[in-house]
């Protein structure tokens, strides 16, 4: 297929920033066909809509999108114009077989590992309905175009390890991405380069479980990320979202010895309680991830902590979330998420005996969310009249107005001449909330 005149491409995307990331390369692939990307599905040639499963009702909602696009594409279609609707994603994988039997309007339905055979499912799409939910990875990395096309900015996700092996009772992410795969590390330096080439100065390295990536040619995540360190140009480096179960030394080490790493880590506990712990399938118990966070802060001092909560799993006691509460004030987090439990289907824990009563699960997850809130807010107030350096990431609300991030990764925005637009610049901290900080540029 080659290109002819420019066609627009809409993607909505739902979930983790490992979705943000397909969504990009989706974009990539579509470029060289004539598809540019805008903001908004009014007229375009084609609306994928990029799903997650992890959160409750997460089909409902993207039926919900789908009516909006299906009365878009008969608005087109009764101009003589013709609109392709994909679902991609989670959902895609999981629910393919309903959306398409739900939504005979939708002409593509492929899964996660499956999009970087657009250009043939678009080409499939002419003259049949088509669904592709193969989970085969690593032909996905090795099809991807070099060129990042839709990268726009100093910052960039990079997908290095995808699928999960370690089957939390409570999760689908290995039913919908798969085993764990994990790129040669000679790929992603290389991907690495091209985005530094781009103007990317600071790379979020991205997998279902990012520290369980081996790949060959250095050690562990830790070797590779410094490796990637030593990309000139390349200032910052991140990595999510991690697992307590890969932890190893190199990693923490890599904290300690790599000042492009930024002191900023994300490592999902779910519950303070063993019990709930192995009820969930974690295979770690609540005092090896108080000493996980001990020889983090140990090789790091100044880290900042984020996690993930899960409130009211089944069989959750009082004593078993006041064991939550209390690994929450032993550690103290910076930014953290916390949900209710909601069952997905096809995992085991939708199937378990005592589920919590919603009353009680939205009086715990008040609870939870007041203790985090004072946590985030100390954190970032005694960040109040130091200096830190700020990458200028976005635009704000008015024209002398950037959004940046800290190394701790809080957001920040800045009155400056947009000039500063992609420069890592001194910021003196002279105001928090719990959510973002302020400042002014040290001259």
């Amino acid at each position: 297929m080659t290109a002819s005149a420019t066609k627009k491409l809409y993607i909505k995307t739902w979930g983790c920033q490992m979705n943000v990331y397909d969504s990009n390369r989706m974009a990539d692939i579509l470029h060289p066909l004539g598809y540019r990307a805008v903001d908004t599905p009014d007229d375009a040639d084609m609306v994928i809509l990029n799903t997650c499963h992890i959160r409750e009702k997460a089909t409902d909602k993207v039926f919900s999108d789908l009516g909006r696009m299906r009365d878009h594409k008969n608005i087109r279609k009764a101009k003589g114009k013709k609109t392709l609707i994909a679902v991609a994603g989670c959902v895609a994988q999981a629910e393919g077989d309903v959306i398409l039997e739900r939504a005979p309007y939708v002409d593509m339905v492929f899964g996660p590992q499956a999009y970087h055979e657009l250009p043939e499912m678009i080409i499939r799409a002419t003259g049949e309905r088509v669904i592709n939910t193969d989970l085969g990875t690593d032909s996905k990395f090795d099809s991807l175009p070099a060129d990042h096309a839709a990268q726009d900015g100093p910052t960039a996700f990079l997908s290095i390890q995808e699928g999960c092996d370690k089957f939390c009772t409570f999760c689908v992410v290995p039913y919908t991405r798969g085993a764990e795969y994990s790129r040669p590390a000679e790929d992603i330096l290389n991907e690495a380069k091209r985005l530094r080439d781009r103007g990317v100065v600071e790379i979020t390295l991205l997998g279902q479980n990012v520290n369980a990536w081996h790949g060959d040619g250095a050690d562990g995540l830790g070797g590779l990320i410094a490796r990637i360190a030593d990309i000139d140009g390349i200032a910052r480096i991140r990595y999510m979202t991690s697992h307590p179960r890969d932890m190893d030394d190199t990693l923490i080490d890599a904290h300690r010895d790599i000042r492009q790493l930024m002191p900023f880590l994300h490592l999902p506990v779910q519950s303070g309680s063993d019990e709930i712990l192995k009820t969930m399938n974690r295979k770690h118990t609540a005092d090896h991830y108080r000493d996980i966070i001990a020889r983090v802060r140990k090789a790091r001092p100044d880290i900042a902590l984020s996690s993930d909560f899960i409130v009211g799993f089944p069989g959750e006691t009082e004593k078993h979330f006041e064991e939550t509460l209390q690994l929450i004030r032993d550690i103290g987090f910076t930014t953290s998420y916390s949900f209710k439990y909601s069952a997905r289907p096809g995992t085991p824990a939708a199937n378990m005996q005592g589920l919590i009563p919603e009353k009680v699960k939205d009086e715990r997850v008040q609870r939870i969310q007041e203790l985090l809130f004072a946590q985030h807010t100390a954190f970032n107030t005694a960040c109040i009249g130091q200096t830190l350096d700020v990458l200028m990431d976005g635009y704000g609300r008015g024209e002398s107005q950037l959004h940046g991030r800290t190394p701790y990764n809080q957001a920040i925005h800045i009155t400056t001449d947009r000039a500063n637009f992609g420069k890592i610049l001194p910021v003196r901290i002279t105001a928090a909330t719990a959510t973002s900080v302020s400042g002014e540029i040290v001259a």
